[in-house]
């Protein structure tokens, strides 16, 4: 019975170690510019590259709350936020957040224009 739990947990840790340097790897990729290559294949493959870029932004910075497809969450849906707000009053609130939910600042500069612009064209 020895040999067996010395086995099980051999492929436990073996596992356990794979699956962490997975996502240590798919991580450090992400944020050393690695998922930039894939990206402008896509762009090439006929994708907009500045609409891409902000769904890769907000898919980094605000799914988590408003939803991978803009369904909403712990956030407000923002599948029609276009015909709710203009891109500068969309800006305003990615910039100054809104109410007691939305954070000030989650993205700023070039990003948070990408994303307002691509926002308001969902109406």
């Amino acid at each position: 019975m020895g040999k067996s739990s010395a086995y099980i947990s051999a492929t436990i840790l073996f596992l356990v170690l794979v699956v962490g340097f997975t996502y240590w790897l798919s991580t450090t990729e992400e944020h050393a510019g690695g998922g930039e290559g894939s990206h402008s294949e896509q762009s090439e493959e006929g994708g907009d590259s500045a609409g891409g870029e902000a769904e890769q932004i907000f898919a980094q910075n605000c799914a988590s709350c408003h939803g991978e497809n803009l369904g909403g969450g712990a956030g407000p849906a923002l599948e029609a936020v276009g015909g709710k707000y203009s891109k500068d009053e969309i800006l305003g609130i990615i910039k100054n957040g809104k109410g007691g939910g939305m954070p000030a600042g989650l993205i700023e500069g070039k990003e948070a224009e990408l994303v307002a612009t691509w926002l308001s064209e969902k109406k």
